[in-house]
């Protein structure tokens, strides 16, 4: 009897172990099949359960509204915000790739809603995690380290939008 239990419990553990393995494997080494796979369900569960509350105040993502560089279509993705004086510092986990970064890099500038003010944010700038780690907190910190984080972009925050 305690074998069946200790199956039935320690198979779901196993597997989310597993998972978070491979998460932070995949994130560590920059192996595109693996950051790519990870981006795709980001983007088609996570984000999605996110953006329900981005942006709010005493959410923990806030929101970057772009416009597509190709479409012109308008987009909003959620991301995590650190403030930095008259900055916005956001990690970058998945390196310089995100279509959302392509997108904002081009344009110069995007919205950013953060504790429910919008900011209009321009002069992007991709450099090392590194050079900002001082305005991070410490979980932020942790993560950074963790996944191998190494850039971060750093928006200037104009006026409130």
């Amino acid at each position: 009897m305690w074998f069946w239990i200790a199956i039935a419990v320690g198979a779901p553990v196993a597997l989310v172990l597993t998972g978070l393995l491979f998460l932070v494997v995949a994130m560590r080494t920059g192996y595109r099949p693996a950051l790519t796979a990870v981006r795709r369900f980001n983007r088609r569960f996570t984000n999605r359960h996110n953006m329900k509350t981005a942006g709010q105040p005493g959410a923990t993502s806030s929101v970057i509204r772009h416009r597509g560089r190709s479409s012109g279509k308008a987009y909003a993705t959620p991301i995590g915000v650190t403030e930095a004086g008259d900055e916005f510092v956001i990690l970058l986990p998945y390196g310089t790739n995100p279509d959302w970064l392509k997108n904002v890099l081009a344009a110069g500038s995007a919205e950013v809603v953060h504790e429910g003010v919008p900011y209009r944010a321009t002069d992007p700038e991709v450099v090392s995690a590194a050079s900002v780690a001082r305005h991070l907190s410490r979980p932020e910190r942790l993560a950074r380290l963790l996944f191998g984080v190494d850039a971060a972009l750093r928006l200037h925050v104009t006026a409130a939008a």
